[in-house]
């Protein structure tokens, strides 16, 4: 996809998106056999539900078939949320996942695995995971010293003061595979008759 054609559609789908209550995050064209495929990825604070996804899908298509920015061509519309494997590149992104572990790649020091405990203006504070019973110890990360981050899916967070803060972080990796599942069949159903 070109430059131009991504900046435009980025200017045709954000505002749309924000009508919603929601952020655009990514768009992505890539070629799917004889099809385009149009992925508009989209977050919130409060996360994304799946009617929100099914109504700005229905909206988005709307704009694009109001527009020429597909061309002719048939392509596909996928909207969804950002999964746990996408990368952390916004302060917004670090602050939706406080409380969560990362993997940051830094530019001094390396690969650093820890717990965000509070974001502000100009970086993280950071908990270390202690090993083999030693306490965590504390850290600091500033955003212009990060290359990469991602999450750490946690199956069994241990070593809490609440016994059930392990469950609640795999019920929520859950509900956001649940969602991105569920959100792909939504989409596939209304999208399979979304041709430019």
């Amino acid at each position: 996809m070109s430059t131009t054609q991504s900046e435009r559609l980025r200017a045709l789908l954000e505002p749309v998106v924000v009508e919603t209550g929601l952020e655009l995050e990514e768009v992505a064209l890539t070629a799917a056999g004889k099809r385009r495929q149009l992925l508009v990825v989209v977050d919130s604070e409060q996360g994304v539900q799946l009617d929100a996804v099914a109504g700005l899908s229905r909206a988005l298509s709307a704009a694009l078939d109001a527009s020429d920015a597909m061309g002719d061509s048939e392509y596909v519309l996928e909207v969804t949320s950002p999964g746990t494997d996408r990368p952390l590149t916004e302060p917004r992104h670090f602050e939706r996942n406080a409380g969560r572990l990362v993997k940051l790649q830094l530019k001094e020091r390396g690969e650093l695995i820890a717990r965000i405990m509070t974001v502000d203006g100009t970086g993280l504070d950071l908990e270390v995971p202690g090993v083999k019973g030693r306490k965590p110890k504390p850290a600091r990360a500033e955003f212009a010293e990060i290359t990469r981050a991602r999450v750490e899916v946690e199956f069994n967070r241990k070593g809490t003061d609440d016994p059930d803060d392990g469950d609640e972080a795999e019920h929520d990796d859950e509900l956001d595979a649940d969602n991105t599942d569920n959100t792909d069949n939504a989409d596939n159903t209304d999208e399979s008759t979304e041709e430019a």
